[in-house]
C-alpha cells in the first residue's frame, strides 16, 4: 500500500496548519483506554487451506452474490467450532461439504463475524470444507478508514448505472487491512495464508483481473461470461482482489512470466511508456534480493476513484488514475509514478512473499516498500536522486507533529489502521537505509535473502529480520532493533566545532538535545584538510561525547555523518566559507543541498552567490531548480551573472522542470524584453514549460495571455491547468468559471489543494445556481474524501466565506444550498 502521495497533501502551504493540527486532534491521546490495550497477534485456532468463490454481480444494487467453499484445518488443538470474519452481509446458507454432499451447520451472526458449529470435533490432521451462499452488500456497510485508506468497505461499484459519461463502469477492491471479508468470509487476519479460485460471472463486454492466473472463460447464452482465475500459491486473505470493467490489456514480458498493464481505452496507446519499464525493476529486485520474483505473473491495473494511492494485491497490483499518462505527459516526469510501480512490485516480496504476522509488525511489508522507492531510484536514475528521496521521506516523518512519540513495531494503538503512517512508511525506510549503510550491501542484502527463504509464503515479524541480519553480517543488532524498532523517536543532532591550532587538534562536540535517552549512533567524520579527505569511523554513544581529531593542518571542513544517512534533525554549526568549501568538494546531494540552503539565506554574502551560480549548473536537475527559485535577481552583480546561465537552461537544458524554472525566474522580474521567449516557449510541447511561459505572459500582457489560454484550454494538465485557472481567476470573466469548475473535478489531489482558494472565489462571484451548486458539491465531496487531513474544517471556512458573499449579493437559493453542504460537513466532523 502506498500513501506517499496523500501524504503530501499534509505539507501544501495552504492548508498545511488546519490539516495537520486537525489530523493529529482526531488521533488517540497518549493517555486513551485503548492505547493501553495489548494487541497481540491473532491467535490461529483454525488455518485457511484453499478458498473457492463463485460471485455474480447485481450493479443496480451494489451487490455480490457470492457462494463459497473454503477449506480448512485445526492449527494444533481439535476444535469443533469455526469464526470467519463476514462484514455486512446476509448468509443464506453454511454447510458442511461431505462426499461431494451439503450438511446444514448451526451459526450465529452478529454482521461481523459468523460462529459457526461444526459437525464434529476436527485434529489438525483433518482438513474439511464449508459451503457458504452469501450476499455482500459494500455500499450498506459502515466502515472507518484510515490516512492511508480512506475507505473501507471492501468492494466498490464506480459508475455502476453508466449515468456519469466521463466515468467508466468498473468493480474493484480493496482488502488492507481487513475489508476483504466486507466481500467474502474468511478469518481476515494478516497470519492467515491460503491458495484461492476465484469464479467471476460478468457481462462478456468487460475484462476481469484476479491473483494468479487466467485458468479458463467460458462464453454463457445469457451475454455473460465466467472467468476462473487461480492463486495455486497461499497467499494472505487482503491480498486477495477482483476488477471488472473496460480495460485494454497490454502484454510485456519478464524472462518466461507474463507482464500485463491493465488500462482504459484511452491511455491503452502508453501502456508500454507508463509501466514499460516494470520488467527491469523485476530483474533488479530479483538480483538484488537473490530471490525471483516469486508468483506466476505480474499484472498491474488503474481503477477510478480508488480509495488510496495503490496497493499490492498478489500478482496484480491495483493503481490508483494518477499513474495513467499520455506520453506528453510524461516528457515532465512522472516521478511518482513511477514511486508507486516500484514500491507495489517491491511488496511482491515483502508483504505478499512474506507477509507480517500482524499489523503491529506492519513495518516488515510498508518500511521495506518505502526503502526500495530509494533503491530504486539510486539503481536507475544515480546516488543524487536516491539521496534526495531518502530526505524528503526523512523530512516527512520530522515534520508530521506526534510522529516522534510512536514506536516502529506498536504493540499498542487505537486502530489498526493508525499504523499506516510516517512511523512505518517513512521512518521506518530510512530505519532500513541507515542499518544498510551500517551492514554494508552484501551482509545487508544476504540478511534479506535469509530472511525471505527462511519465511517464504510464510509470516515474519521484526525480530525474525533481526536474526536473519545477525546470521548474515555476524554481528549483534539487538541494540539497533531496540532503539529503532521498539523505541520511539529520533535525535537531535547539535554539531559544533574547535580547532586548537597549538596542538593541531579539531575537535568536534556532539550533544543529542531531545528529551529522554540518548541514541546510539555509527557514523562517518570525514575531515578534508590539506587537498585530502580522511575518513574516521566512530561511535555517538551519550547524550554528549567530545571526538578530537590530530590533523596537520586546520581543516577546510570536518563532515559529521558523511554518509548522509543518519535518521536526525541536525543543527549544525558550519560556516559559510566552510559550507562554500562543502558544496565544491564533497561528494552527495544532501553536501550541496545543505550548501545552497545556507546560501540562499546569506545571498549578499559573495561565498553564497558563489555557491548559487554554480548551483545553477549542478549535475543533479533538481539541485539546479532549487538553484534557480532560489536565487536573488534583484541584486545587480547575480544578475549579470545568472541571467546568461538562465538563457541557456532555457535553450539547452535535458530537463524540462528546469526550463520551467528558468522561466519562472524571469518571469519574476517583470522585463517586457522577456516577452518574445515567453511567447516562442508556449509553443513548448512541455506542459511545464508551457506553464511558466502562460505565467509570464500574463504578467506582461493579460489580454494576450487570455487568447492563449483559450487556445489551449484542448490540451491541457498538470501545472499548466493550474497556470489556466489562476490567469480565468484573476483575469477572467463568467464564462470562464465551467473551465475552472471541470479543472478542479479532474485534477489530482495536490492540484486540487492548490486551486481551492482561488476556487472558492470563483464559486463566490459566480452567479449561476447550477454552476455554484456544482461547485459546492464538489467541495463537500473533497472534504468528506480527505477527512482524515483535517480538509473539513478548511474546506467547511471556504464555504461560509461564500456564503456570505451570497448573503451579501441577495443569492438566497445559492445560499440555502450552502447551508445545506455545510450541514452535512458538520455530521462529517
Amino acid at each position: 500500500m502506498n500513501k506517499t502521495r496523500l501524504l503530501t497533501l499534509l505539507l501544501t502551504p495552504a492548508v498545511a496548519l488546519c490539516a495537520t493540527t486537525t489530523l493529529f486532534a482526531q488521533q488517540s491521546q497518549p493517555d486513551a483506554p485503548e492505547l493501553k490495550i495489548y494487541r497481540e497477534t491473532a491467535a490461529k485456532v483454525n488455518d485457511l487451506v484453499h478458498t473457492k468463490l463463485d460471485v455474480r454481480f447485481d450493479y443496480k444494487k451494489h451487490y455480490l452474490y457470492g457462494k463459497e467453499w473454503v477449506t480448512i484445518k485445526p492449527h494444533i488443538y481439535p476444535t469443533d467450532s469455526l469464526r470467519l470474519d463476514a462484514k455486512g452481509m446476509d448468509i443464506k446458507n453454511i454447510s458442511i461439504v461431505k462426499a461431494g454432499k451439503l450438511f446444514p451447520l448451526k451459526f450465529k451472526y452478529d454482521s461481523l463475524s459468523l460462529a459457526i458449529t461444526l459437525d464434529k470435533k476436527y485434529r489438525s490432521t483433518e482438513s474439511y470444507t464449508i459451503y457458504i451462499d452469501y450476499t455482500s452488500k459494500p455500499d450498506e456497510l459502515k466502515t472507518k478508514g484510515s490516512a492511508a485508506i480512506n475507505d473501507a468497505k471492501g468492494l466498490y461499484f464506480i459508475n455502476a448505472d453508466g449515468a456519469d459519461k466521463n466515468k467508466p463502469t468498473q468493480i474493484w477492491t480493496q482488502g488492507e487491512s481487513e475489508s476483504s471479508s466486507a466481500w467474502f468470509p474468511t478469518i481476515d487476519k494478516p497470519n492467515q495464508k491460503t491458495t484461492d479460485e476465484i469464479v467471476m460471472t460478468v457481462p462478456a463486454k468487460y475484462v476481469t483481473l484476479s491473483n494468479g492466473r487466467l485458468a479458463a472463460q467460458k462464453l454463457n447464452a445469457d451475454g455473460t461470461r465466467t472467468d476462473t482465475w487461480k492463486m495455486e500459491l497461499p497467499h494472505s486473505p487482503y491480498l486477495f482482489m477482483m476488477a471488472v470493467g473496460d480495460f485494454k490489456i497490454y502484454k510485456d514480458k519478464w524472462r518466461n512470466k507474463e507482464v500485463s498493464y491493465y488500462l482504459e481505452p484511452k491511455f491503452a496507446p502508453y501502456a508500454k511508456d507508463i509501466f514499460g519499464f516494470t520488467p527491469e525493476v523485476m530483474e533488479f529486485y530479483s538480483q538484488k534480493l537473490g530471490v525471483d520474483y516469486p508468483w506466476n505473473k505480474y499484472a498491474q491495473i488503474v481503477v477510478r476513484d480508488y480509495v488510496s494511492g495503490a496497493m499490492e494485491n498478489t500478482s496484480a497490483t491495483l493503481h490508483g488514475e494518477q499513474v495513467q499518462a499520455t506520453r506528453r505527459e510524461l516528457i515532465d516526469g512522472k516521478p511518482e509514478s513511477e514511486v508507486d510501480i516500484v514500491h507495489e512490485l517491491f511488496h511482491q516480496w515483502f508483504g505478499d512473499y512474506v507477509t507480517t504476522e500482524s499489523w503491529s509488525n506492519l513495518t516488515v511489508n510498508e518500511s521495506f516498500a518505502d526503502f526500495s522507492e530509494t533503491l530504486w531510484a539510486e539503481h536507475k536514475h544515480g546516488k543524487d536522486a536516491g539521496d534526495e528521496h531518502s530526505y524528503q521521506a526523512m523530512m516527512q516523518y520530522l515534520n508530521t507533529p506526534g510522529a516522534n512519540a510512536k514506536n516502529l513495531v506498536r504493540f499498542h494503538y487505537a486502530d489498526k489502521e493508525d499504523v499506516f503512517d510516517v512511523v512505518t512508511y517513512q521512518k521506518g525506510g530510512r530505519i532500513l537505509n541507515m542499518l544498510r549503510n551500517y551492514l554494508g550491501e552484501d551482509a545487508f542484502f544476504k540478511g534479506l535473502h535469509i530472511y525471505l527463504t527462511q519465511n517464504a509464503f510464510k509470516n515474519g515479524e521484526a525480530q525474525q529480520l533481526r536474526l536473519a541480519l545477525e546470521e548474515a553480517s555476524g554481528l549483534d543488532l539487538n541494540w539497533y532493533f531496540n532503539q529503532w524498532y521498539y523505541g520511539a523517536g529520533h535525535p537531535e543532532l547539535k554539531i559544533d566545532y574547535k580547532w586548537d591550532e597549538a596542538t593541531k587538534t579539531e575537535t568536534v562536540y556532539l550533544t543529542q538535545t531531545q528529551a529522554g535517552n540518548n541514541f546510539i549512533l555509527p557514523m562517518a567524520v570525514d575531515i578534508y584538510a590539506a587537498g585530502k579527505k580522511e575518513r574516521h569511523k566512530v561511535w555517538m554513544r551519550n547524550k554528549a561525547d567530545t571526538l578530537t581529531f590530530h590533523v596537520a593542518s586546520a581543516p577546510d571542513l570536518v563532515n559529521v555523518d558523511g554518509d548522509k544517512v543518519l535518521l536526525a534533525r541536525k543543527t549544525d554549526s558550519k560556516t559559510l566559507d566552510q559550507l562554500v568549501f562543502q558544496y565544491f568538494n564533497a561528494p552527495l546531494y544532501l553536501d550541496r543541498f545543505e550548501a545552497i540552503d545556507a546560501a540562499t539565506k546569506q545571498q549578499e554574502n559573495k561565498g553564497a552567490q558563489k555557491i548559487l551560480l554554480a548551483a545553477l549548473k549542478d549535475k543533479y536537475f533538481n539541485l539546479r531548480i532549487k538553484a534557480i527559485r532560489a536565487i536573488n535577481l534583484t541584486n545587480a552583480d547575480v544578475k549579470a551573472a545568472a541571467l546568461p546561465i538562465l538563457a541557456d537552461i532555457i535553450k539547452n537544458d535535458e530537463k524540462t522542470l528546469v526550463k520551467a524554472a528558468a522561466i519562472n525566474a524571469l518571469v519574476k522580474l517583470n522585463d517586457a524584453g522577456n516577452l518574445p521567449l515567453f511567447k516562442q516557449s508556449i509553443n513548448s510541447q512541455s506542459y511545464a514549460v508551457q506553464a511558466a511561459s502562460l505565467n509570464g505572459i500574463a504578467s506582461l500582457a493579460p489580454a494576450d495571455a487570455l487568447k492563449i489560454a483559450k487556445s489551449l484550454e484542448q490540451d491541457n494538465t498538470g501545472t499548466l491547468t493550474e497556470a489556466i485557472v489562476k490567469l480565468y481567476i484573476s483575469n477572467g470573466s463568467d464564462a470562464e468559471i465551467p473551465f475552472i469548475a471541470a479543472a478542479f473535478k479532474r485534477a489530482e489531489p495536490q492540484a486540487k489543494f492548490n486551486m481551492l482558494q482561488g476556487y472558492a472565489k470563483v464559486i463566490a462571484r459566480a452567479t449561476d445556481t447550477k454552476v455554484v451548486e456544482g461547485s459546492v458539491d464538489d467541495l463537500k465531496a473533497m472534504a468528506i474524501r480527505y477527512k482524515p487531513y483535517g480538509a473539513i474544517p478548511y474546506i467547511t471556512q471556504l464555504l461560509e466565506n461564500i456564503k456570505a458573499q451570497k448573503v451579501s449579493t441577495n443569492q438566497t437559493e445559492q445560499v440555502k444550498y450552502i447551508d445545506d453542504a455545510l450541514e452535512v460537513l458538520k455530521k462529517n466532523q
